[in-house]
């Protein structure tokens, strides 16, 4: 485990303190918590008598990365690094390599959005891309674990902040730009570059992969990169023809003048792209086409993602769809075998992108036939407020408001009657509801479960 730490509050007797400057905080604020905590060393940019050794620098994190590659670069160097970013798509990509890796005898470990796993879920994590001082302790404990490769989802927030800065990756894969964390990036360019920062880190050998079909696709083709597309549009790994079922999918793709077809559980046409992300990476990896057909129809689509409950004669979706792109995908695939009515549970969650509130309204809007706005992780932000956001310029008299997401969930399945869909959104795999500095114990699949018990 590393002994170096840029948190005070992750500080063990005997670490040293990086006092490490970032967009929100200045870390020589707790470089006395730190000491307190049992730092025996920090690391400044402003000398001063704090009781332990100092070491005084002119920039703490060009420190903290020079360390970092020193102190581990060549344990680093004997594993491969597959970074994904995009808006959609990063974790059931990366859950699904991971998987499938694992399934053809590559040790692999997975970090993100849906916690730390090796083979099987190790812990949570607090952010799809942690501060770089965890990423190095997860390395470690894969690398202690025998793992040859690390699948990690990167997002934008952790490139605009130099998390990955320290990083060489073998593979970078981009699957879509949506808008999403316009809060922060203000436009949709500057979310790009953000993203574009990946693709900076290859490694000299290693290999880009950058979906076609987005429109943002000519951000992620760097001229300095071995670059290779996919979609359906004309590209290196083209689908040329695709069928769904309610049981799955099957689908046709072009290499050159090769063609292959293979089957696969999951379900939407949106996930031909997770998928296909995934058999270019194997593919460049050198495993035969035989054997990538085989381990595909044993792939399931991570937790919280287009999770099915079958409820008497209708259908339960769960699904951590938070954007207008994301929540149209689900839409889509259940209106291929819709019967029914389709009732919604969903909310917006606080102190992010208020802009995308009344666009994922109207979305739900022309596509249900009831809709009820909820309670989703206001964080520190009104929830009056993210439900008027949600509800401007709102016409439509087939909805209603219920704050209380348990109780909203109950109304859902009581609407219920054959042949049915109730998408629950939002929220997914998560296990907390967070408001404020509160992290209540939430999870919709368990909440769906214990309703239907009592029913």
């Amino acid at each position: 485990m590393i002994t170096i730490q840029t948190d005070s509050r992750k500080i063990k007797l005997g670490d040293t303190f990086v006092a490490v400057k970032c967009e929100i905080n200045d870390g020589h604020q707790y470089i006395e918590a730190a000491i307190q905590a049992g730092a025996k060393k920090v690391v400044v940019e402003q000398d001063g008598d704090y009781g332990v050794e100092t070491e005084v620098v002119d920039d703490t994190r060009s420190y903290l990365n020079q360390y970092l590659k020193e102190c581990y670069g060549p344990i680093l160097k004997q594993m491969r690094f597959i970074g994904i970013t995009g808006t959609n798509g990063k974790t059931t990509t990366a859950i699904l390599l991971h998987d499938a890796l694992n399934l053809l005898g590559e040790k692999t470990a997975y970090i993100g959005t849906n916690g730390f796993y090796i083979q099987n879920k190790i812990a949570n994590l607090p952010n799809t891309t942690v501060d770089v001082c965890d990423l190095y302790d997860l390395f470690m404990q894969a690398y202690e674990a025998g793992c040859k490769n690390i699948v990690m989802e990167i997002s934008s927030h952790a490139l605009e902040n130099g998390r990955c800065e320290t990083l060489a990756f073998d593979y970078a894969l981009f699957t879509n730009l949506t808008q999403d964390h316009l809060d922060e990036h203000k436009t949709m360019e500057n979310y790009a570059l953000a993203k574009q920062k990946l693709f900076k880190h290859l490694k000299s050998n290693g290999i880009a992969i950058i979906n076609q079909d987005d429109s943002y696709h000519h951000y992620f083709k760097l001229k300095e990169n071995h670059n290779i597309t996919y979609g359906f549009q004309k590209s290196d790994y083209q689908i040329i023809y695709y069928n769904l079922s309610r049981t799955g999918m099957e689908f046709t793709y072009q290499i050159n003048d090769n063609t292959y077809t293979v089957s696969t559980n999951l379900l939407g046409r949106y996930n031909l792209y997770n998928i296909l992300g995934v058999i270019v990476i194997l593919s460049v990896m050198k495993f035969s086409f035989e054997k990538i057909k085989t381990l595909l129809l044993k792939l399931k689509p991570p937790v919280g993602r287009m999770d099915v409950i079958p409820y008497q004669n209708n259908t339960i979706v769960i699904d951590y769809a938070h954007t207008p792109d994301a929540i149209s995908n689900v839409l889509n695939t259940v209106k291929e075998f819709q019967k029914g009515n389709i009732y919604i549970v969903f909310g917006c969650t606080g102190n992010r992108d208020r802009t995308k509130r009344p666009i994922m309204t109207n979305l739900v809007n022309e596509n249900s036939n009831y809709f009820i706005i909820t309670n989703d992780d206001p964080h520190y932000e009104d929830m009056n407020q993210i439900v008027a956001d949600m509800i401007q310029n709102l016409d439509s008299d087939h909805y209603e408001i219920c704050l209380d997401r348990r109780k909203a969930i109950r109304k859902g399945i009581d609407l219920l009657e054959k042949d049915d869909f109730l998408l629950i959104l939002g929220k997914g795999h998560e296990e907390f509801m967070v408001i404020g500095k509160e992290q209540i114990p939430f999870n919709d699949k368990n909440e769906v479960l214990l309703y239907l018990k009592e029913k």
